[in-house]
């Protein structure tokens, strides 16, 4: 942890953050360069059917949760932050609701969910969502998938979100499980030689479950639950199985996940969401989600 120390430090809510954090018009300089190299390769991402149907399970089980959490939830509208390729949008849309999502590019959009761009408005996400305030809209859920741990500041964003939120309403808040216990003793124990987890400058704060728990309820939300999903770590602590050590273990590790992933959205809903759950009370998850709602 000592070559962390330099780069990052862990403060009052318990989450580590860079200390050194580029400015607002460097980062976009960066992601602007970051999303015009990626995109040249782009039309190559395919997804097999387990992938898809992964990705899809995902989506069900937090609406499952939303369900279960908020059964009155007015008005049946979505707002997803950063959507990506779309699949959030799409299977909500499927389900009656009114959709919409807003996103740095159209490119992931484009290749998965074509069918849903009408609902997608492209630009700096940052000022997009300051439109959004202003014009007064407000949704029954705002999605943020993977987002928090990429901006300056969490708190400020969390903060902003709070005014799209309808009364009876909740954000689900997805971030990377970094700095669990597991990640910490496999560091530790030399399973690993290096935090991998820390990605700069594209992740500039790290929540486990406790951490983005104490940010949300300072931030002013109630934290209804957190869940996790597989934790595809295990597979570091098995030399023949760890894909940080062994960069070939990589494919066959992601691809054990996506059948294990499967095979659990196989059994009763409630089961199913209460095994996520359980593992994010015990810090497990390589991501978590918190479903968290205004006070």
């Amino acid at each position: 942890m000592k070559t962390i120390a330099t780069k990052l430090h862990q403060n009052t809510l318990g989450y580590w953050e860079v200390i050194d954090k580029p400015s607002e018009s460097d980062l976009e300089a960066y992601y602007a360069k970051k999303y015009y190299q990626e995109l040249k390769g782009a039309h190559q991402k395919q997804y097999t059917e387990s992938e898809l149907a992964f990705y899809n399970a995902k989506v069900k089980q937090r609406s499952a949760m939303i369900d279960n959490l908020l059964p009155h939830l007015p008005n049946k509208t979505m707002l997803d932050v950063g959507c990506g390729e779309g699949f959030e949008i799409a299977y909500f849309h499927q389900k009656g609701w009114k959709v919409k999502g807003i996103d740095f590019s159209s490119d992931g959009m484009l290749k998965q969910n074509p069918s849903c761009l009408d609902y997608l408005e492209t630009g700096n996400i940052y000022t997009l969502l300051d439109k959004e305030i202003k014009s007064g809209a407000q949704y029954s859920v705002v999605w943020l998938q993977n987002v928090l741990e990429h901006v300056i500041d969490p708190q400020s964003l969390l903060n902003q979100l709070k005014k799209l939120v309808k009364p009876g309403g909740c954000a689900v808040i997805t971030v990377p499980n970094d700095f669990s216990d597991l990640q910490v003793n496999a560091l530790e124990t030399q399973k690993i030689s290096t935090p991998f987890w820390v990605a700069l400058p594209d992740h500039l704060s790290y929540f486990n479950a406790d951490s983005l728990r104490r940010l949300t309820e300072f931030c002013g939300w109630e934290c209804l639950s957190i869940t996790g999903d597989f934790p595809i770590d295990w597979f570091l602590m098995n030399g023949k199985s760890n894909y940080i050590e062994e960069k070939t273990a990589g494919k066959s590790a992601h691809h054990a996940r996506v059948a294990l992933e499967n095979l659990i959205d196989q059994q009763p809903m409630d089961k199913v969401l209460k095994f996520w759950q359980s593992l994010a009370d015990v810090g497990m998850g390589r991501n978590i989600t918190a479903y968290i709602s205004p006070k």
